[in-house]
């Protein structure tokens, strides 16, 4: 079957086309939501719209408002809402059977068929795959199980600008310490060693610090700082972690703030797990699933992964579906060993299945990475001229923009101001980084080329008047 339709004719043609927002119905939802919802409701804080239908790279509010979508829910959507070519198995599997626990079906085999048909070269034809529960802290917790199953150990290297999950063990990882602060104590002998920051490298010797043999070091010193210090967790005698069971990663931080790394940091802790035995997990739920031009961001630097969770994007059209892809000799669990209730639905395995082929037939990685380039050219015009623009930086349409003040502190006020701005006219944006202050674009898969310039025309105007008003303040 053909993957129709193609990416143009996915979209409302109006966008973006907004009225004064919030509009009456979506402030009447609004409303009705802060009265009955939970107190823990928080993208509405800051975009405050009621959403009532989307297509591809568009979407439309309760009151008839269209806006052009940089966000796809966290990167959920990188097909696009309501796809057409996933949508139609979605209806045609819901009518049939939408659960199934473990049982196989054709859509369980199939989805695992082409996940090993896209997994990294290292894990292609050799993989495991397991569902557990729907969410990618599911996944995350299922690799760590995965991990201290196979090697007998519990301690567990993460970064710190992580970004891992909301449950007890995928929170133990992620670095944020307001996020988890609430709930400690989490899981114990968690460290956290430094994520390289390449925008602010300094002029360091980095091959002499750099724990890399041979003449290896990429020149970066944030780099070689980082694996210095994983190096000495897991080898000082007095470096603190007895047992250690794994180390997890994200190949692109995305929370953290779209931090890409230097070339030798994924090649630098895969010499380093495998020289203390112990698997190295990739944490691909934000970064992968085309999100970086690649199927998953570690390909960009030739690494392979002992174990690789994802999750968003894996649903096709936002259907919650999680998994875990690991090499096959570390499926060493029992019968019933990791479990899951929604380990078996099958629409959303239908969905992603699909979800893959249309990636597939219209050829979206190298369009990913063409309108990536675009974008982030874009927003490098700006920076050279505006010093309020730490950093523009990605891989394909992952992409982050860092503001700082005038005094080159972190600047969360003028990404929040930017993404009113945006909200107003028509283009949905959101934020990351520690402060807050980075712009992080993750538009579908399937945005055009026109729909990104327009949307780029917004985003541009914006950080001038943003960045202008700060100046005269």
């Amino acid at each position: 079957m053909v993957a129709s339709p193609p990416i143009d004719e996915l979209h409302y043609d109006d966008a973006p086309d907004v009225d004064a927002v919030p509009g009456p119905n979506s402030r009447e939802l609004l409303e009705r939501q802060r009265e009955i919802d939970s107190s823990a409701v928080a993208y509405p804080e800051d975009v405050p719209v009621a959403f009532e239908e989307g297509k591809g790279a568009t979407v439309r509010d309760a009151d008839g408002n269209t806006f052009i979508d940089m966000f796809a829910g966290i990167g959920v959507l990188n097909v696009g809402h309501a796809n057409p070519y996933v949508m139609e198995a979605v209806h045609e599997q819901a009518d049939k059977l939408v659960h199934t626990v473990d049982f196989p079906t054709e859509a369980r085999l199939e989805l695992i068929e082409k996940l090993d048909e896209i997994a990294p070269p290292g894990l292609r034809g050799q993989n495991r795959v397991v569902f557990g529960g729907p969410t990618g802290s599911d996944a995350v917790e299922a690799a760590i199980k995965l991990a201290k199953y196979n090697t007998g150990g519990d301690g567990l290297i993460a970064f710190r600008g992580a970004y891992h999950g909301a449950t007890s063990g995928a929170m133990s990882l992620t670095g944020n310490k307001k996020f988890k602060g609430e709930y400690t104590p989490l899981l114990s002998d968690v460290v956290h060693a430094k994520y390289p920051t390449p925008a602010t490298d300094s002029n360091g010797d980095a091959a002499a610090l750099c724990p890399r043999d041979g003449g290896a070091c990429c020149e970066s010193f944030s780099c070689a700082r980082a694996l210095r210090e994983v190096k000495e967790i897991l080898e000082d005698p007095y470096g603190g972690l007895a047992n250690p069971a794994g180390i997890f990663v994200e190949p692109i931080q995305g929370e953290g703030g779209v931090i890409v790394p230097p070339e030798g940091f994924l090649t630098g802790l895969r010499e380093l797990a495998d020289a203390n035995d112990i698997p190295l997990i990739f944490d691909e739920i934000q970064s992968g699933f085309g999100r970086s031009g690649q199927w998953w961001a570690s390909e960009w630097y030739d690494v392979t992964p002992d174990i690789m969770t994802t999750a968003k994007a894996l649903g096709g059209v936002g259907f919650p579906l999680s998994a875990t892809i690991y090499h096959e000799d570390l499926d060493t669990w029992g019968s019933g060993d990791h479990a899951g209730t929604y380990r078996g639905h099958v629409v959303a395995m239908r969905a992603g299945s699909r979800a893959i082929e249309y990636i597939q037939e219209h050829d979206l990685l190298a369009h990913a990475r063409d309108l990536g380039e675009y974008i982030r050219g874009r927003l490098s015009q700006v920076a050279a001229d505006n010093p309020r623009i730490l950093d523009v930086r990605g891989k394909g349409l992952f992409v982050g923009c860092e503001f700082v003040d005038s005094d080159g502190n972190p600047d969360g006020d003028a990404a929040d101001a930017l993404q009113d701005y945006c909200f107003e006219h028509g283009v949905l944006v959101w934020k990351a980084g520690r402060h807050g202050n980075v712009l992080r674009l993750l538009p579908p898969l399937v945005l055009t080329e026109d729909l990104a310039e327009t949307a780029m025309d917004v985003v541009v105007e914006g950080i001038e008047t943003v960045t202008a008003e700060a100046q005269h303040a």
